[in-house]
């Protein structure tokens, strides 16, 4: 029996993405481009009528006109990382030793070349002005909408955000609430830590851009590659990273950028994307909430 080549869904990581960064196989050469500004953006959040409260905190790196993002674990950065990151070269901080650096690091990387434009299989969707709480909700309907599960379903959520369960229920699906946190949801339900047993028992899954910066992303994709479940993220750790990842066990991103809907009450976009429809998939070439439970 001749065994079948592996093919790009096959070997393609976040550890082979950022190699062929690199390599100057993305855009121009990451040695060449330096990181104006290094962040940090912290947040507590407390809600009339919530049972709890909770604190998000992000990495963010300046390049160009492009910030790229990711969610770490409150308190979880070494002191003077964002000194170490301002003024760094893209190549340097590519092959930094946290994780959540290097991810930021892609991340503006591949916004500045790549930004999400119609051009490149993006489609905008507007997440209108309001308190935090209905931005949540409307950020919800948008992610939501990529999942292509009829009533009755079960979906696998990695990364517990309130709103997007409740409105997975409002459309007739079970919730698997997952995150490495564990405890409980809002409604009292019991929150699972291991991702990669929930997926044996989900239609789909649906994940946080999060899982890129703690490391599960990868065993993620290839399991639900593996088990044929189509995977959907939400990403604001990640946003021009993952949409790469489409046909490559991603089936569809939902991509939002730095700012983050919870950062103000303004009017804000949200870009979504699919596989098949000309985003910057596996198959291209051409240069280039996550965190919260809102």
């Amino acid at each position: 029996m001749t065994t079948a080549p592996p093919t790009e869904a096959d070997t393609l990581t976040f550890d082979v993405l950022v190699h062929r960064a690199l390599a100057g196989e993305l855009g121009p050469d990451p040695g060449t481009r330096r990181i104006a500004v290094a962040f940090t953006t912290s947040q507590a959040v407390r809600h009339d009528g919530r049972r709890g409260g909770y604190r998000n905190e992000v990495l963010s790196l300046r390049l160009g006109r492009a910030v790229g993002s990711c969610s770490v674990e409150p308190g979880a950065l070494p002191p003077g990382t964002v000194d170490d990151c301002a003024g760094a070269d893209v190549a340097g901080l590519l092959a930094h030793p946290l994780l959540p650096v290097r991810v930021a690091a892609l991340d503006a990387y591949l916004m500045d070349v790549l930004p999400h434009t119609r051009a490149d299989g993006a489609h905008a969707v507007a997440v209108p002005a309001g308190t935090s709480i209905e931005r949540s909700r409307a950020r919800a309907k948008a992610v939501v909408d990529l999942l292509a599960v009829a009533p009755g379903g079960t979906v696998l959520v990695v990364g517990v955000v309130n709103s997007l369960l409740a409105e997975l229920r409002t459309r007739g699906l079970t919730v698997l609430p997952c995150d490495l946190k564990g405890g409980t949801t809002e409604w009292g339900e019991p929150v699972a830590t291991d991702a990669l047993d929930g997926v044996a028992h989900c239609d789909a899954v649906l994940a946080s851009g999060m899982t890129l910066g703690n490391g599960t992303f990868d065993p993620l994709r290839r399991h639900a590659l593996d088990h044929g479940k189509p995977l959907v993220m939400f990403a604001q750790t990640g946003s021009a990273v993952l949409p790469r990842f489409l046909g490559a066990g991603v089936a569809a991103v939902c991509a939002e950028p730095y700012p983050f809907f919870w950062l103000d009450g303004g009017p804000g976009t949200v870009h979504r994307y699919r596989a098949g429809d000309g985003g910057p998939g596996t198959e291209h070439d051409h240069p280039a909430d996550d965190g919260g439970t809102l």
